[in-house]
This record gives structure tokens, sequence and C-alpha cells, in this order.
């Protein structure tokens, strides 16, 4: 174990011990609400596209698959346009990349092209990727240590109101103004409709492109605080002394973050098709995207609760029981039917909540001059959700209701994590800004 850290590469180059980080924080939060707003209008986007190219669960589920390859490929050029332009330049640079993938996803609709879609949403979910590495281990080090995984809760909660609203207002614009989002789920459309439904997603997505075009120009001239210009260096040679591998709750924390990741977007993802069952609730897809809005209003209160709670109690613990109860009530989702099916896959948002952030500060945690890297490999597992496609093809071949046996597998792994995985070992002095 070494001595003290002399610097971090996360201190800002003009720091003044009486800085105050309020005003960036809340503006970060807002970054928090866009990417968690238009991740989301992909669990409405998916069963209209669905409809649209008459697609199977997997090739519905490849659609998601693509948005999170484009975690793994774009973290590490991410990581690096970071150390070459700074954060605010970085975050800029994010937000206008996504814009053009929103305007992209007009042109997709307008033709209609399943593949151009495809390339959009690569596009915009590289943005996102870009956003998340820059944000997530800023707000992990402005503050107490020992309060991180508090204060990311706290900032992911404007991430679960954005989660909240958007199938709000993916269920209006994309499925209610489709004649398959409005129909029952055995509907079969013509040509003619499929090309009249593709058409919806053009208003949506241009007041996406448009919000992100605005908040882009705001980021561009707010005075937000530069971290690292000043210590970069003098970091580097740290690093040099130590192996992001000798810490056991980074090590676990890349496949936590992973796995959990394929639990959150399958239940996400297949949760209006589930819910339009006939044994389930027999809804609509405009109707389960509403009901959609539980699930993620269930997260946002979480991360409340969750921030409150850790101010008090251990982090582990808490993500301990958070774990117990999402495996409780994805068994009670498989083998149930009708609305007690419903409510208990409603009721894992609840759960799974605090997963991400949890996991995240739980993982960094002792990493001292290794924080940077060890924060691009969490981010860079964030495209475990990619694996979703697996269970689509669960649902193609044995049933959707018992694909979810795959997410209750993945709170099992949430659970060791959270009582033994996620001890630090060969720690190092917590990195922090004040």
């Amino acid at each position: 174990m070494a001595g003290p850290v002399s610097s971090t590469a996360a201190v800002a180059a003009d720091h003044h011990p009486g800085t105050r980080y309020g005003p960036a924080l809340t503006l970060l939060a807002s970054l928090f609400f866009m990417w968690g707003f238009i991740t989301v209008i992909n669990n409405t986007l998916l069963p209209h596209l669905r409809s649209v190219f008459d697609l199977n669960y997997t090739e519905t589920t490849l659609i998601e698959s693509v948005w999170f390859i484009a975690y793994f490929v774009a973290s590490i050029p991410s990581a690096k346009l970071i150390e070459r332009v700074g954060y605010q330049k970085s975050l800029v640079v994010g937000l206008l990349v996504m814009a053009v993938g929103s305007l992209g996803m007009m042109l997709a609709a307008s033709l209609p092209s399943y593949g151009v879609t495809l390339t959009m949403l690569f596009i915009i979910a590289s943005g996102i990727t870009l956003l998340q590495v820059a944000a997530n281990p800023y707000v992990a080090v402005v503050g107490k240590p020992e309060t991180a995984s508090s204060r990311l809760n706290l900032v992911q909660a404007m991430n679960s109101a954005g989660t909240m609203l958007a199938p709000l207002f993916g269920a209006y614009l994309i499925l209610g103004r489709s004649k398959g989002g409005t129909s029952s789920a055995d509907t079969i459309l013509t040509e003619a409709e499929r090309l009249a439904d593709a058409q919806s997603v053009i208003l949506p997505y241009g007041l996406v492109a448009l919000v992100l075009i605005v908040l882009a120009i705001v980021i561009a001239r707010f005075p937000l605080p530069a971290m690292g210009s000043a210590t970069r260096r003098l970091a580097r040679e740290e690093r040099k002394r130590h192996s992001l591998w000798a810490h056991r709750n980074l090590v676990f924390g890349i496949p936590a973050i992973f796995i959990y990741l394929i639990a959150e977007i399958g239940v996400a993802n297949l949760f209006v098709n589930f819910v339009s069952q006939p044994d389930i609730a027999n809804l609509t897809h405009e109707q389960g995207g509403r009901y959609l809005t539980f699930l993620w209003g269930g997260m946002m209160i979480g991360r409340f609760v969750g921030s409150a709670i850790m101010q008090k109690v251990d982090a582990g613990k808490v993500l301990a029981a958070f774990s117990v109860g999402a495996f409780i009530v994805m068994m009670v989702t498989v083998f149930t039917h009708g609305q007690v099916a419903m409510w208990s896959l409603i009721l894992v948002g609840l759960f799974h909540s605090i997963m991400f952030p949890t996991i995240f500060t739980l993982g960094i945690k002792g990493l001292g001059p290794l924080t940077e890297e060890g924060s691009g490999l969490l981010i860079m597992a964030i495209a475990g959700g990619s694996l979703v496609v697996v269970q689509g093809w669960l649902a193609d071949n044995y049933g959707l209701q018992t694909s979810f046996l795959l997410t209750a597998a993945c709170e099992l792994y949430i659970l060791f994590y959270a009582l033994w995985g996620s001890r630090p070992t060969h720690a190092l002095p917590d990195q922090q800004i004040s």
C-alpha cells in the first residue's frame, strides 16, 4: 500500500478551498437528465420499430445491442478526447454528436431504413458515452469520498427523472401517433400503414435535436471548473507505481456493471411487449408505454431514498439489500401472471435504482491516481447492455416471461459483489475536490 498521493488528475488547476461546485453539479444534472431521457425513448421506440420492420425479438433487441456496443467502442476515444481538449469542450462535442444522430433518425424515418436507424442510434449512443466518461467521475470526486455513492445517486436521480418522463413522451409522440402503437399486439399492419407509422419518429427526434443544440450552447458558455490541467503530469508518474488489477473492487466491479446493464436494459426493453401479453395485462403498446413510466419513476424514487440512506449506512450493505429485493420481484414476475406479474416487473425499477451509481463509486474507491483509468473501464462495461440480445433469443426460443430468469441470475452476481467483491484491496488515498 502506497503512502499519501501528492496529487490526482481530478484536482482543479485553479482550485481554491472555498470553491463552490454547486452550479456546476446542477448543470451536470441536466446532462444526466438528457441522456437518461434519450436512452429510454428506445423503450418505446423498440416496439414501434418491431412493428414497422416486422422484427422478431432477437432482431428487436439487436437494436439496443448496437446502442450499447457504442459504449465499448467509444469509451477509450472519449477518455483521450477529454485528456486532449478538457471536460467542457468534450461535453459540448458529446451533445453535438447526439444532436447529429437525432437529426439522422429523422432521415431514417423518412426513408424508412432499418440500417440507417441502427447507424444513427450508434451515433447518439457514442455522444452519450462521451458525456458518461466525463460526468460520472467528476461527480464522484466532488466532495467527501465517504459520501461519493450518496452524491452520485442524488445526481443520478435526475437521470431517472429523464427516464420517467421519456416513456410518456414516446408513448404520446411515437406509439400514440402510430397504427401499431394503438392496436392490439397481434395486429398485422399493411405496407402503407408501416410507412405511415415510420413517419411518427420525425417530430420527437427533431425536438430532441433542438434541445441538445441549445444545451450545447449553454455548456459552451458556462464557467465549468477545469480539472486536472495542473497535476496531470505528476499524476501520470504516480500511476506508473500502481496496478489497476490489484484492486479487487474494480476487478469485480467491471463485470458487475456489465451484468447489471443486462438486467436493467432487458427489463426496460421488453417491458412493453411483456405487459401487452394477453395473460399479463393485455394492454396496447401505447398503454404499456405509459405504465413504463412507473418503472422509471420507481428508479427515481429509489435513488433519492438510497442517497439519503447511504448518508448513514454503508453503501455495500444497501446494495446487497436492493439486490435481494430485485431477485425476489423477478422471480415473482417469472412465475405469476396477470396484474401481479406486471406490477412485480414495475417494482424492479425501485430495486435497480441505486445499482449503477453505487457499483460505480464502490468500483473506483481507493484507486487514487488510477481513478481516471478505472472510471473509463467501468463506463466501457456499460456495453453489457448489448447482451440484451441474449434475452431476446431466450424470449424467441423459450418464451418472453421465462427469459426474465436471466435478469434474476444477474441480481445474484450483484449480491455477490455487494457482500464480497466490492471490498477494496491495496486501497490508495481517495481523490477529493472539496
